[in-house]
């Protein structure tokens, strides 16, 4: 009957296959996600597999990591995946295996390591077809709302990126001016321009702006005050985001030894392959007067008035800042590092305090979005990652108006 649960194992479940290796030769950029132990990592131009999918992180950091992936794919050899749901709906399949006890059938020696034919042997209870779509609905909702902040975050964060660009960077106000073009601006903005330019020792910049060495205009690893031992919001350097600017996770840890941070604090990874990778937060996620910290290997970057705090993320985050911090990188191969003191030798445009004061005003609004959408995504995932194992254990049963509901295979 529909309400029944069966046990089965996994083997019988589902079919497993390991992914496809993508060799120099083989990788040939394109529109199709690559599907590897971490999730998504790059593009190919054909697909090997049908979506919906989903893949299992089957070595290294990423083991046991259960992926969704709505469309057509290229399954990586870093991952397992399922090639065959045996009329389970895929998408269910995808929150059982999130669920899997993955961690107790590690095949591996010196690197954690996931057997297809070990981890077949994994019981499950699972129920029939009509309550795996709503539970798969439940979930399923929770996290098509998150997913849908985050890209709301990343369009708002392109705009108050792109506004930066075009104001300290091009310059593009300035320069329709001083080519007789509508800058595109209400006149009263427009008019805080000037319609020239002058030379610098870094090229040409607007006239009557000045070319500064960073820490005059941004504070470098700014003091904070915590007491060791003193329990404190923690950010490591795991959870450090490549893209958007707040991370998933933030814990509770006493205070040892760290950069320490307030709200409105930008974080810079300063160390190899995190600088590379684009390791970069803006501190949103403290309460009122309190003080976090994280790891030794950050930079803490805090702009002077009239900047709004804001302008050092979207400094951190461009191309120049990063190329130059790249650069600035000493030690030893593998453990290279931006000495802080490097950044005084940084030269960036200082645009007049009206500028500075317009700029703050038009991109708060964007990031105070991008805050409470963060805020509550981070609620939905908490209620979703409490709801998951009462689901798919049976523990919590969806009612049967919830089993009715329509749910994308």
């Amino acid at each position: 009957m529909g309400g029944e649960w069966r046990t089965t194992t996994l083997g019988e479940l589902v079919g497993l296959q390991r992914g496809h290796d993508l060799t120099n030769g083989d990788r040939h950029p394109g529109t199709v996600p690559v599907m590897g132990s971490a999730g998504q990592n790059g593009f190919h131009n054909r697909a090997l597999a049908s979506g919906p999918g989903v893949v299992i992180g089957r070595s290294g950091a990423s083991f046991g990591r259960v992926h969704f992936i709505a469309e057509d794919y290229w399954p990586h050899n870093t991952a397992l995946y399922v090639t065959d749901f045996r009329g389970n709906l895929p998408r269910f399949i995808y929150y059982l295996l999130k669920g899997c006890p993955f961690a107790a059938y590690n095949s591996g020696s010196a690197q954690a390591s996931l057997n297809r034919n070990y981890i077949g042997a994994i019981e499950l209870r699972v129920p029939g077809f009509a309550e795996q779509r709503a539970i798969a609905h439940i979930l399923g909702t929770l996290d098509d709302k998150i997913e849908l902040n985050q890209r709301m975050n990343e369009t708002l964060e392109a705009m108050a990126r792109a506004l930066f660009e075009s104001w300290f960077v091009d310059f593009d106000p300035v320069r329709a001016k001083a080519e007789g073009r509508d800058p595109g601006l209400p006149k009263q903005i427009a008019d805080l321009f000037p319609d020239s330019f002058e030379d610098s020792e870094l090229g040409e910049i607007p006239e009557g702006w000045k070319m500064v060495p960073l820490p005059e205009m941004i504070d470098v690893n700014p003091t904070r005050s915590l007491r060791k031992g003193e329990v404190a919001p923690y950010l490591d350097m795991a959870n450090m985001p490549t893209r958007g600017h707040s991370p998933d996770t933030v814990i509770e840890r006493p205070f040892g030894s760290g950069m320490r941070f307030v709200n409105g604090d930008t974080l810079v990874a300063r160390i190899t392959p995190c600088l590379e990778n684009g390791k970069t937060a803006y501190v949103d996620f403290l309460k009122d007067g309190q003080v976090g910290w994280g790891s030794t290997e950050y930079i803490v970057l805090r702009p002077k008035s009239p900047l709004p705090n804001e302008y050092a993320y979207c400094l951190a985050r461009s191309v120049e800042f990063r190329d130059f911090a790249i650069q600035s990188m000493t030690g030893s191969s593998g453990r290279q590092r931006v000495p802080a003191e490097s950044l005084s030798h940084f030269r960036t445009v200082a645009a007049p305090k009206p500028i500075g004061e317009l700029f703050g005003r038009l991109i708060k609004p964007l990031f105070a979005r991008t805050s409470a959408a963060t805020k509550e995504g981070r609620a939905l995932a908490a209620l979703r990652d409490m709801l998951l194992p009462k689901l798919i254990s049976g523990e919590l049963r969806p009612n049967q108006r919830e089993r009715s509901k329509e749910m994308p295979l």
